[in-house]
């Protein structure tokens, strides 16, 4: 399985490790953190290589983007997987004209992406919907950043394949 997704800086990982005592009482806290931007799933026939010329086809004309983490908050019924989902909030109008137009080249996953698309870092997963109401009332200090260039990830080997830049 495929992703394209935004890297995420130091900063929002020490937002996250900062969190982490009060995530306690969750099955599952996220050691990595990733921002999907668009699933791609399996690659096509031509493989990775074929994948990535896809991509970069798709990508054509998309500029470098900012994104602001504002706040915490939670799925309480995701549609994938056990919840609550506790989340950062991601604002980003730029992100959203890259996923439509990942959307338009790639198709949309029902449920998840298009107008179902909550772009999110996921902080942990399978606690009380009481412990994840108690978070989302957090306040944190916002993270803001530009966003230079987007990830292909192969989730089978948890690695980064390729990258694909995006012009200021």
């Amino acid at each position: 399985m495929y992703s394209l997704s935004v890297p995420v800086p130091g900063s929002v990982e020490r937002l996250a490790e900062d969190l982490r005592p009060a995530l306690f009482g969750f099955d599952a806290v996220r050691d990595r953190h990733s921002l999907v931007c668009k699933r791609l799933g399996e690659a096509p026939e031509g493989g990775t290589a074929r994948l990535r010329k896809q991509v970069r086809t798709a990508l054509a004309g998309a500029p470098a983007f900012e994104i602001r983490i504002s706040g915490i908050d939670y799925f309480a019924h995701p549609t994938k997987g056990t919840g609550p989902v506790v989340y950062l909030t991601v604002e980003s109008p730029g992100l959203w004209r890259v996923h439509r137009q990942l959307v338009d080249a790639f198709s949309a996953i029902e449920g998840l992406e298009g107008d179902d698309y909550t772009p999110h870092v996921t902080l942990a997963r399978d606690g009380s919907i009481e412990a994840a109401e108690r978070l989302a009332e957090r306040e944190v200090e916002p993270v803001t950043w530009t966003v230079s260039h987007l990830i292909l990830w192969d989730a089978t080997y948890e690695e980064t394949v390729a990258e694909f830049p995006l012009p200021a």
